[in-house]
């Protein structure tokens, strides 16, 4: 488990990187417009192209530690056992619908690929660069799901495991 709890971590590393250029892209164009110095096409482009990626990176390493949403209300109102039955059955249908994601995530990916589609604006590259992230960020999004149904003991209830 020792490997799967680094990649969760690496993920949440990726995500806040990913986080920390964008802030620094944005408040640079803002200030260059402001300060009339002009701004770079390309960085409002890349700021769109980041944010399914952050967004991919983020579900599974929230999920593992345990920040994910949910309705905490109708757990403290059900005891243990419910409570623990309730996280399953919303574990495995989560890990159903990810799955089912991440399928047709990579089929859309393949099929980008196998067109050889183009993104054509200020920066250009092959479309299916954009959709590697979502795949692979579902696919570990259901493994996540798949930890919490049938590994229930892998999962803390009440804190997310160590830091980053």
């Amino acid at each position: 488990m020792k490997a799967y709890d680094h990649l969760m971590s690496a993920l949440g590393i990726c995500a806040a990187c990913i986080v920390a250029a964008l802030t620094v892209l944005v408040t640079y164009d803002v200030l260059a417009r402001n300060l009339g110095l002009g701004s770079l096409d390309w960085i409002l482009e890349v700021s769109e192209y980041m944010l399914p990626t952050l967004i991919s990176l983020t579900a599974p390493w929230l999920m593992y530690r345990n920040q994910h949403v949910r309705l905490d209300l109708l757990q403290s109102m059900l005891p243990a056992a419910a409570r623990h039955g309730v996280e399953r059955v919303a574990a495995a249908i989560g890990m159903v619908a990810a799955a089912v994601f991440a399928w047709y995530a990579l089929q859309l990916l393949l099929d980008s690929r196998q067109s050889g589609t183009l993104v054509m604006k200020a920066l250009v590259f092959p479309e299916w660069w954009l959709y590697i992230g979502t795949p692979i960020g579902f696919a570990l999004l259901a493994i996540e799901c798949a930890r919490r149904v049938f590994l229930p003991a892998t999962v803390h209830d009440d804190a997310a495991p160590g830091g980053l």
